[in-house]
């Protein structure tokens, strides 16, 4: 499957119709029905960490997600543009931390919520923003529904 790739203003309304597109492409992918809450949780928590983040350091900035099927995983990747590491006040709990996996990038509330829903988490903080990488496994070949 390609990326399927959103992007939205940063206002907290745009949060639910994130999680629903990353819910309905995870299906999509393969990823089984016992999962799909934990995917919906763990894209609306990261999502409203970078709407957050936008909104205090560059609101006409948009929050990015990109959802991509590959190699048995379903992978979603939420960018913020909000300021990094010795830039502009970062929101409560994202961490400061200049590496990716740092223990200071994963403090905070809203990212220990996320490596607890997702199988896998990464946090990568740049001057220009923050990326939080999750993935979960799919089916290795999902299969297109059959049109009507």
């Amino acid at each position: 499957m390609a990326t399927v790739e959103v992007s939205f203003t940063a206002l907290p309304a745009h949060v639910r119709t994130a999680r629903l597109v990353a819910t309905a492409v995870a299906r999509r992918s393969g990823v089984p029905e016992s999962m799909l809450d934990e995917v919906r949780l763990a894209v609306g928590e990261a999502c409203s960490r970078a709407v957050e983040a936008n909104r205090r350091a560059s609101p006409a900035e948009p929050v990015r997600i990109a959802l991509t099927d590959s190699g048995g995983r379903f992978q979603v990747e939420v960018t913020d543009t909000g300021a990094g590491p010795g830039g502009a006040a970062r929101p409560a709990g994202a961490g400061r931390a200049a590496g990716a996996g740092s223990d200071a990038a994963l403090s905070g509330f809203g990212i220990a919520v996320i490596a607890g829903l997702a199988d896998d988490v990464q946090v990568t903080q740049t001057a220009e923003g923050t990326s939080v990488l999750m993935s979960w496994p799919a089916a290795s070949a999902a299969v297109a529904p059959e049109p009507s």
